[in-house]
């Protein structure tokens, strides 16, 4: 087996491992990329050539590391996330300061009613600085343990409301509002354009497809801090 081969057969390895992680058949695999089922097949089973435009799809359309799918270096979704993980003492979220981010005793999961309508009727039990929150954002709480490890039950993340929603950045997390609930999950692509992928961290529950005109609206998750405070 020459080089080329062992190549393709690794790239269709790692293709693979996507497709059991998504929990994806090749047809579904297919209809998210946007090909015919059957040729898929083919590239999959090496009888047509993996080419640089079908790699290129897959990393456009699952957000996968395109280094990672070529050359196997690095993790499979190496994008830069918009949520950063802020480290600092604990103490820094109850004592409160007369500017920066401000912060609500809410439940970002918790209600139907608009976070929006929240935030205007309840007021902010103070105000905290830290470096790289914008202050446009707003710090609530997370209960649930559906985004764990990533945020853990009780902890606190930074959320910005995002005016246009057809401007999605997929994979990342979204805090996202329906009319009987609210939740805080990944969003990914969906192979129906009028539909889209809530994913949670935790491998424990289930991918949900939501309609997109279904979603009230969308915070976008700035910053992550996982600090319970009791």
């Amino acid at each position: 087996m020459n080089t080329d081969s062992r190549r393709t057969e690794a790239i269709i390895g790692r293709v693979r491992y996507l497709m059991e992680l998504r929990r994806m058949s090749q047809r579904q695999l297919a209809a998210l990329l946007r090909v015919d089922a059957s040729n898929l097949s083919k590239i999959l089973n090496c009888k047509i050539p993996f080419s640089d435009g079908m790699i290129n799809r897959i990393v456009a359309d699952l957000g996968v590391s395109k280094q990672w799918l070529t050359d196997g270096v690095g993790l499979p979704f190496d994008k830069s996330p918009i949520a950063k993980e802020i480290s600092t003492d604990a103490r820094v979220l109850t004592s409160y300061s007369l500017r920066g981010t401000p912060v609500y005793d809410l439940d970002v999961t918790a209600g139907c009613r608009s976070l929006e309508e929240l935030f205007g009727e309840v007021n902010p039990v103070g105000m905290i600085d830290i470096p790289g929150i914008p202050n446009e954002a707003k710090i609530v709480k997370v209960y649930g343990d559906s985004m764990k490890p990533r945020i853990i039950n009780g902890g606190y993340v930074a959320i910005r409301r995002i005016k246009d929603m057809r401007n999605i950045f997929w994979g990342q997390i979204y805090v996202v509002e329906l009319a009987d609930f609210r939740m805080i999950k990944y969003l990914r692509r969906h192979p129906d354009p009028s539909m889209v992928i809530l994913h949670s961290d935790n491998p424990e529950y289930d991918d949900m497809d939501v309609l997109r005109s279904d979603i009230r609206s969308l915070h976008v998750v700035e910053a992550i801090l996982n600090y319970e405070i009791n």
